[in-house]
């Protein structure tokens, strides 16, 4: 459906879930996770309700409870600005936690935000997930609620494997460190998920999202982040000396002289060795500037992060190899207002600004130099060259190379016509190209069409609850009820004494006629018909104990991007595939038989490279079931308790084989029963998935037990404060 009308103004969902984000005193550099993505969202929410497209912006990060950091990143809630609201969101460990160490806690994400949207009984018109994990995040929760889907990836995983491979370290290396399949596997699913794709740059679209499979240049978006112009401009005559200036004095012996400046947090890729190395051995450089180098906020060197700690030391040892004391400053912390001062002082005093970070996404701090009239010397690999092209403020120079960075710096400093050009340029080219109006109005427009294409928004406000009920029971049904008979008298038992407050759902990979006949089978020994019942492997809804009410929005939400016929021309012709019988399928759901060599990573990228956007399961090693995009057990199970307003921890989810992998993730409680296939192995360790030693529907009543299920409830607290990434448990990206 076309809409026909003009739509209302929309509201937004971003969701930026690393890092230390708030409105005001960004700790910018305090950590790799604390970088430009952290301004750069808080900007663009700032920017987007200022348009008259948007009504509001609800920006969700992680709430964080830690004695290290400040206590603004507990509080639930704070205002950027009329309309635009921070919402903390805890998930995970309640410590401050780095990125790679978040990713076995992203599926409690998924349902943390269920049941806020839930709660607030109001569906954004767009999630826009910004980076890989919340990419992953806002790719799940747009399947449960039917709504578009916006990917900012900042910096992609594919392109960061190459350059750590390039720089000497072994792909087993990285993956411990960087989880970086799963990064990539997340940046896939986000990318096939999305409706919109936003790039800061041309080049990033051509050297970094065209390596990946799910790459829809259809999709890809251009718009540029603006800079702040009420905060960045150059400094008037009248204008006074900063405070910054007074600690940055302590280090240089003539503070006469123009400034080079550079501003980036301490990371490897900033490139800052190489920047000392070509003010040092560049003739007359020193002479004729004094260095001042911004590397973020630190308290203890002792305490820092080992890559951050590496680079500081490197610094410091330059600048003693070089004996360049006198002419360097590096100053231990600032203020998030410094950073304006500080191009103003530079640009005051004639100076540069310079980035030559070995690769830079796209380069906000060099916008914020020209909006200063602050020349710059920038690397030429990334978004510095879509930002030179357009402000005609500096030049690019290769980062690699000293020698060129140094003579350029020098002839900027030197030619004082052409610093004026540059200067004049920037100002005046930065409010025509770069501003966070023109941002704003690129994005509505977009993220309107794409609404407006798709029928335009679908409210879903609910108030009743499932038959009132209180908690859940889902099941699948071969060989975790079904197996053992005594145990499964003994688990009917159990819940006939549980009371009508506890509900009965069954998930299932069976299609609806084959599970009716097994539960028609089962009922007659007792087992309760179920309240919800789910089949296909997620594909098929229903509920009611009696009259099977079939959930026709679900089946018309997953439909979306659904092709079965190209899909099957394309599984047809991989090798080790074999089609199932007929009456295996459905509607939504292709199976086939496959062979035990057959690899699902490499079924998921054929499909992915031919255009197909699916759900692929392997189910026992040898059924692979493929199914809409937006379908599976487990988010079927997510729509079910958004729907019905239930709590996933209130629901004890039990399986035993590879299709109910992911139904086994998040929030809910889940069981393992003893007989399950070893693709379900990668659970073991996650504090809410429970290996039963029972078979069958012992292990589910084994359970029970261990949760208190028909009792109080008994919900584990997260764990992993202090596990590295490889030891925290797998999140799971299948999809």
């Amino acid at each position: 459906m076309i809409a026909t009308g003009p739509l209302p103004p929309l509201e937004v969902m971003s969701l930026s879930l690393h890092g230390l984000l708030r409105a005001r005193n960004i700790e910018l550099g305090r950590d790799a996770d604390t970088g430009g993505q952290v301004s750069y969202v808080v900007d663009q929410a700032r920017a987007l309700v200022q348009h008259p497209g948007v009504e509001s912006v609800e920006v969700i990060t992680r709430q964080v409870f830690d004695r290290k950091i400040d206590s603004s990143y507990a509080e639930p809630e704070e205002d950027i600005c009329p309309n635009a609201t921070i919402v903390r969101i805890p998930f995970g460990p309640r410590r401050y936690l780095h990125k790679e160490s978040l990713w076995p806690h992203l599926d409690s994400m998924v349902d943390q935000l269920t049941r806020h949207v839930r709660a607030a009984e109001r569906v954004p018109d767009v999630i826009h997930g910004h980076y890989a994990d919340a990419g992953y995040v806002g790719a799940q929760l747009s399947k449960i609620l039917g709504v578009p889907f916006v990917f900012t990836g900042h910096s992609l995983g594919r392109v960061k494997k190459r350059r750590l491979v390039a720089g000497g370290l072994s792909e087993e290396t990285i993956e411990r460190r960087f989880r970086i399949t799963e990064r990539i596997e997340a940046e896939e699913q986000a990318l096939e998920t999305a409706a919109i794709v936003i790039a800061s740059t041309r080049q990033e679209v051509r050297e970094q999202y065209e390596l990946y499979d799910h790459y829809t240049p259809e999709r890809m978006h251009v718009i540029p982040p603006g800079v702040d112009l009420t905060r960045f401009c150059p400094p008037s005559e009248s204008w006074a000396t900063p405070p910054i200036a007074g600690e940055l004095g302590r280090f240089l012996a003539d503070e006469t002289l123009p400034v080079i400046l550079a501003i980036a947090r301490l990371d490897e890729r900033k490139n800052f060795g190489r920047l000392v190395e070509a003010y040092a051995e560049t003739p007359g450089l020193r002479e004729a500037a004094n260095l001042v180098l911004v590397m973020g906020n630190r308290e203890d060197v002792q305490e820092m992060p080992g890559g951050s700690r590496r680079v500081l030391v490197q610094v410091l040892e330059l600048i003693d190899q070089y004996d360049l004391y006198g002419s360097v400053a590096y100053p231990k912390q600032h203020l998030s207002e410094d950073v304006p001062d500080l191009y103003r002082w530079a640009a005051q005093k004639g100076g540069v600004f310079v980035n030559a970070a070995l690769t830079e996404p796209f380069g906000l701090t060099l916008l914020e130099a020209a909006a200063s009239g602050l020349p710059v010397v920038a690397t030429d690999d990334g978004g510095p060259a879509d930002i030179i092209k357009a402000c005609g403020n500096g030049v690019l120079v290769d980062p690699l190379d000293a020698l060129a960075i140094g003579d350029a710096i020098s002839k900027a400093l030197a030619d004082r016509k052409t610093w004026n050009e540059w200067s004049e340029n920037g100002i005046e080219r930065v409010h025509e190209s770069f501003s966070w109006q023109s941002h704003a109005e690129k994005y509505a427009s977009a993220v309107g069409s794409t609404l407006a294409h798709d029928g335009g928004r679908r409210l879903r406000e609910r108030t009743r609850r499932l038959e009132q009920i209180d908690r859940m029971l889902v099941t699948d049904i071969d060989d975790t009820l079904t197996g053992d008979d005594e145990a499964l008298e003994a688990l009917l038992r159990r819940l006939a004494d549980a009371g009508d407050n506890v509900a009965f759902a069954i998930a299932t990979g069976r299609s609806l006629e084959s599970a009716k006949e097994a539960l028609e089978a089962l009922e007659q020994r007792g087992v309760r018909s179920p309240n919800v019942l789910i089949t296909a492997s997620g594909t098929r809804l229903s509920y009611g104990a009696r009259r099977r009410e079939r959930d026709r929005s679900w089946e018309h939400q997953i439909a979306y991007r659904w092709e079965p016929e190209l899909t099957a021309e394309v599984l047809d012709a991989m090798p080790g595939l074999e089609r199932a019988p007929q009456e295996w399928e459905t509607e939504f759901r292709l199976q086939y038989l496959a062979d035990p060599e057959v690899d699902l990573a490499d079924v998921r990228r054929t499909l992915r490279r031919a255009g197909v956007e699916a759900t692929v399961l392997l189910d026992h090693h040898t059924s692979l079931e493929v199914m809409p995009v937006r379908a599976s057990p487990g988010l079927a199970i997510r729509f079910v308790c958004y729907k019905w307003n239930l709590r996933p921890d209130r629901l004890l989810v039990a399986g035993d084989s590879g299709n109910d992998l992911d139904m086994l993730s998040g929030d809910t409680l889940g069981v393992v029963v003893g007989n399950h296939t070893s693709e379900l192995e990668e659970l073991r360790g996650h504090p809410r998935v429970y290996f039963a030693k029972g078979e069958y529907a012992r292990g589910v009543i084994e359970g029970i037990d261990h949760y208190d299920f028909l009792g109080d409830i008994r919900v584990p607290e997260e764990n992993g404060d202090d596990a590295t990434p490889a030891e925290a448990g797998k999140g799971r990206t299948g999809g």
